[in-house]
C-alpha cells in the first residue's frame, strides 16, 4: 500500500488527528480509567478486525493513539481507515479526539563526527540503527519508549551547543506555541527553513525547532 504525503493527509479531514513525523496521533479524553479501557477494547476489536494494530497508550483521563504502517515507514489508507474507526468509537463512547496537544519528541545531536558517537549512544541507551541509507543518521529504540537521535553534522567551533530537541506538531499549533515560548522569555533564531520548521531559543541560548510535516514529504531532518 503506497504511503501518503503529509498533505493527502490534510486533504482526509482526520479531525482530532495529527500527522507527527510518520504515524497519525491523536488523544481520546475520557471520563476517568473504567471508560478509557473500554475504549481500548473496542479499539483492539476494531485492529483485529482490520488486522491492523495501533499502539494505544492508556492514562487515567486519556488515551494516546499512534497509527503507522511500518512496512511503508508512514502513513497509509489503511491508517487513515482505522482512524475513522476510531474517531467512531470514542464518539460513540461520549469521548472527544483531540490533536492540540498532541506532539512527537526527537532529540538531536550535533557533532562533526557522527561515526565516532553514534555507536555509543545506541550502546548506552539500548537503542538500534535502523536498516536504510536514509535512516543511516539515526537511533532508534526497538520497543519506541524513548525519542528516537539523529545526529547532524555541524562544525567544531566552540561554545556550540551540541543537542537540541525537535518537537513535531500541527502546523496549525505552531504560531500559539511559537507565541508562548516568546512571552516566557525566549526568541527566534531563525524562520528561514519555515514552515518546515523554526529554531528558537531559551534566554541562555539553548535551541529547539518546532516542526511540522509541510515541505518535506518524504520527511527530511530538520
Amino acid at each position: 500500500m503506497t504511503k501518503l504525503s503529509g498533505q493527502q493527509i490534510a486533504d482526509a479531514g482526520l479531525d482530532g488527528w495529527a500527522y507527527l513525523v510518520d504515524g497519525l496521533h491523536t488523544r481520546i479524553r475520557t471520563k476517568n480509567f473504567a471508560a478509557g479501557l473500554s475504549i481500548v477494547n473496542a479499539i483492539g476489536a476494531a485492529a483485529e478486525e482490520a488486522d491492523h494494530h495501533p499502539d494505544v497508550d492508556l492514562r487515567y483521563g486519556h488515551i494516546d493513539v499512534r497509527l503507522t504502517s511500518h512496512d511503508e515507514r508512514g502513513v497509509t489508507e489503511r491508517d487513515t481507515r482505522l482512524a475513522r474507526i476510531i474517531s467512531g468509537i470514542a464518539a460513540e463512547a461520549g469521548a472527544t479526539t483531540e490533536s492540540a496537544q498532541v506532539s512527537r519528541l526527537e532529540l538531536g545531536l550535533d557533532t562533526p563526527s557522527q561515526d565516532s558517537v553514534l555507536p555509543f549512544w545506541a550502546a548506552v541507551l539500548g537503542m538500534g540503527v535502523p536498516s536504510g541509507a536514509d535512516l543511516a543518521d539515526e537511533i532508534r529504540d526497538p520497543a519506541e519508549a524513548l525519542p528516537t537521535i539523529w545526529f547532524q553534522p555541524s562544525g567544531v567551533e566552540e561554545p556550540r551547543q551540541r543537542w537540541h530537541p525537535d518537537l513535531w506538531i500541527e502546523p496549525d499549533q505552531v504560531r500559539a506555541r511559537m507565541d508562548a515560548a516568546l512571552a516566557a522569555g525566549g526568541h527566534l533564531v531563525s524562520d528561514e527553513a519555515a514552515p518546515r520548521f523554526w529554531v528558537l531559543a531559551d534566554p541562555e541560548g539553548n535551541r529547539v525547532c518546532l516542526c511540522t510535516w509541510q515541505e518535506r514529504d518524504p520527511r527530511d531532518a530538520s
